[in-house]
Parts: C-alpha cells; sequence; structure tokens
C-alpha cells in the first residue's frame, strides 16, 4: 500500500485479522476461533453406482453427448488430438476426453448481438448449420434443442435461425469426461480438476485457451471474454460434472476498468500492491518455472492467486511451457483444496486493444462461508481462513500431494520459493 494508507494486511493483538483488498478495497476480518471449522459437510446422499451408470450422471456426461448443443471440438485419445465439428451420427465414434460446444442457456445471447450490435453469422456457421440440419439425426438434436429453447424463453423461433445461434453463440462451455473417477462405487467421488493427471489438465487449460482465443476473433464486438469455472452448486454449478465457461460481453467490467485507471499512474501495480506485499508477508505458496502462486489478501473467500510471470498478457500469447507453468500450479492447488470443496475459478488478463500491461492470473476461491446480514450492512466482510493460514494449510497438502507423486515435477513449495519466483514480467517494454 502507499505511504499513509492502511496496511493491506494486519494482525491485532486479540488475533483478529483485518484485510484490505490491494486492488478492490475490499474490507475482510478474519475473526479468531472461526478458522478451525470443517470446509465441507459430509455428503449425506450417496448413491451406489449400478453397471454404466458413471457415464449417464447428468447431461454433460459421455452417454449423453445428444443432450448438449453441437460440438465445436473434442481433443480425444491419449494425445489429446483435436477433431473439429463432430457430426450428431458420429459423436460416440470416440471418446471425448474434452469437449466444447455452445451453452444452451447463454449468459449473453446470440439475440443480444445481433439485436445491440448488428451482428450477423459468418458464412461459416451459416455452412456448418445448414449441413448439420440436412443430416437427419443432426435435424432431430437441433429441433430437440430448439424445442427446449424456446419453452424456457417462451418464445419460438424458426430451426434455421435456432441452429445458428446454437452454432454461432460466444457462450461456450468447455467440458471433461469423467463425471465421477474411473472406479468409482458411488456418485460422490466426483472427477474435480485436481483428479486429473497434470497432463490432462494441462490439455483442459490449452483447450480452454484456444477457446478463448477463437470467441475473440469470432466476435468482433466483444470487449472482453470471461473466462471461469464454478465446481459443485454452491459455487453456481448446475452440473457436479467438471467445466469451464467462457463468455464474451461488449463491457470489460468495472473492476477492469478500475485496475487500468490504477495501471495508468503505476504500471507495476500488480508487483508492488500483490507479489511484493505477498513476499513481505511470507504469503507465497509455491511456483513453478514460469508461474507463481500467493495467498490472496482482501478476498471475501479464502483465495488463491495465480500469476503467469511471462511477459506476454494474453492467454494466447504464451508459449506452450509457459501456459504449462501456470496449468501445473493451477492443478496442485485444487489438488490441496479437495474435491469437496465448493470453489470458483476466474481468469484475468489484459483485454485485446486495452493500453496497459496486465498480467494473465487466476484467482481460485474456496466458497465455504455465505455473506449475510453483517456483511450487507457493514461492507465488510468475514473470512474464516486468513491468507497466513491459508498458505500454512496449502503448504502441508501440497507437501503430501508431492509425496503422493500427485504433483507436476518443478513445483517448488512454501520456504522453498524465493523472491525471485515473484518477479512479474507483464509489463516489460511498455
Amino acid at each position: 500500500m502507499s505511504d499513509g494508507a492502511p496496511r493491506a494486511i494486519r494482525r491485532l493483538p486479540d488475533g483478529t485479522v483485518k484485510q484490505i483488498g490491494p486492488l478492490t478495497g475490499t474490507r475482510v476480518w478474519t475473526v479468531p476461533g472461526r478458522a478451525n471449522r470443517p470446509l465441507t459437510a459430509p455428503r449425506e446422499d450417496v448413491h451406489r453406482l449400478g453397471p454404466g451408470e458413471d457415464r449417464r450422471l447428468c447431461a454433460f456426461c459421455v452417454d449423453r453427448y445428444l443432450e448438449t448443443t453441437p460440438e465445436k471440438a473434442r481433443l480425444v485419445g491419449p494425445r489429446f488430438e483435436e477433431v473439429r465439428r463432430v457430426p450428431a451420427p458420429a459423436l460416440n465414434d470416440s471418446v471425448a476426453e474434452f469437449r466444447r460446444f455452445g451453452n444452451l442457456f447463454e449468459i449473453v445471447s446470440a439475440e443480444y448481438w445481433r439485436e445491440n450490435h448488428g451482428y450477423r453469422q459468418p458464412a461459416g456457421i451459416v455452412q456448418w448449420a445448414e449441413e448439420y440440419l440436412s443430416d437427419p439425426v443432426g435435424r432431430v438434436h437441433m429441433e430437440k434443442l430448439a424445442e427446449i429453447r424456446a419453452r424456457a424463453a417462451g418464445a419460438e423461433t424458426s430451426l434455421e435461425e435456432a441452429a445458428l445461434d446454437l452454432l454461432g453463440g460466444s457462450h461456450d462451455v468447455v467440458v471433461a469426461r469423467r463425471h465421477v473417477v474411473d472406479g468409482a462405487s458411488t456418485d460422490a467421488e466426483l472427477a474435480s480438476a485436481g483428479t486429473l493427471s497434470p497432463d490432462e489438465h494441462a490439455a483442459y487449460v490449452a483447450f480452454t485457451v484456444q477457446a478463448l482465443a477463437e470467441i475473440q476473433a469470432a466476435q468482433p464486438h466483444a470487449a472482453y471474454v470471461s473466462v471461469f469455472q464454478n465446481w459443485l452448486r454452491p459455487a453456481g454449478a448446475s452440473f457436479e460434472h467438471l467445466h469451464k465457461q467462457l463468455v464474451a460481453i461488449d463491457d470489460h467490467g468495472p473492476q477492469v476498468d478500475h485496475e487500468l485507471r490504477l495501471l495508468s499512474h503505476d504500471r507495476g501495480l500488480y508487483q508492488h500492491e500483490i507479489a511484493d506485499l505477498a513476499v513481505s508477508e511470507g504469503l507465497v505458496v509455491a511456483a513453478t518455472d514460469g508461474a507463481v502462486a500467493f495467498a490472496g489478501v482482501g478476498h471475501r473467500y479464502p483465495a488463491f492467486e495465480i500469476f503467469s510471470t511471462s511477459a506476454a498478457n494474453l492467454p494466447q500469447e504464451h508459449t506452450d511451457a509457459e501456459r504449462r507453468a501456470v496449468s501445473d500450479l493451477l492443478h496442485a492447488l485444487h489438488a490441496a483444496t479437495g474435491v469437496h470443496v465448493p470453489t470458483n475459478e476466474e481468469w484475468h488478463y489484459r483485454p485485446p486493444g486495452a493500453p496497459w500491461p496486465m498480467p494473465w492470473r487466476v484467482v481460485l476461491k474456496w466458497r465455504i462461508s455465505t455473506p449475510a446480514g453483517f456483511e450487507g450492512g457493514t461492507k465488510i466482510y468475514v473470512n474464516t481462513i486468513d491468507p497466513w493460514e491459508l498458505r500454512r494449510r496449502t503448504v502441508a497438502g501440497l507437501q503430501e500431494l508431492r509425496e503422493a507423486g500427485r504433483l507436476a515435477d518443478g513445483i517448488r513449495i512454501g520456504d522453498e520459493c524465493t523472491p525471485a519466483d515473484a518477479v512479474l514480467r507483464y509489463a516489460e517494454g511498455s
């Protein structure tokens, strides 16, 4: 924080920890005696799985491909080879390790872009829609999806228009193969990001980065593409099946605008306010050659901040190795978090065309509490785990995971990290 400003984090004599978000100004308190509460309650409705049931637990599962919109792409096989625009009759010809398709119920709809910006689908989408509808299986698939959307919206459109909207929308979903871990006997053995192998998680992240770049290129009126992952229902997930979402919007959003204003005065904002603070307060959790993770200060929920240390700003501008560095840290933190902790994963990066440099960073939040009347009335948020305790717990968990061989190679944990690991290069050349 600047001279004369309140400290971003401090512990009072009674043990209360007070925080102020360096980029947001959010005020957070952690009160002694609340940090030892369990993160999750035991699941009471555990269901034993019958033969093959693990493949059809929700609409994202492998035996229910026709319940989602037509695939824009999938990754198949151990080498994660890409297959584009899979025809409806061929959906079951291979098993997708990861699939990408349009969200059936978009946050920002194709109609939004059409009516507010005059956007029209390009010739390639029109041709794909015509080809999909010309196939009997594809036509039935599209008719069922159009009927579901019409019921939800209370208004019908032509099948051709519905097809264009579903194929050419700017809100995509990236879904992993498993609903539960391989060999699961109950539906409580969920497959989270942390149960993927490091290689699987790297493919998941790279596939999402590719989707981000393609949405940005395809939607000329988008100012930003929001990338996020909601895990479990308390964190906003409709299905307990691992997936990320990407939503194009015609606005940066107030937080990005606020950070851009701060950057206009201090290009080294993230180094000074986040990385240097983490080093000085002992909040560095882990690092790779290309990324560093901090226990975040001033978040409403316990949160990790994973920063790329690359000079590149946009995820798609990173090299394969630089993306893998971020993925390995993110995977490790998901694994340390555990399967049954609700989480939000939020991606932040410089909007294309923004005047100032911004690093690619991912914030991983533990949604283990619900803001209530106290928070609403005071705008002071009670976070049950302070950043120092979050770091202590997670470092211990990461060390156990490494001993068990579940983490990628090359991750430095806790005190193995040095101040050099927290040097951010995003503003080089600005």
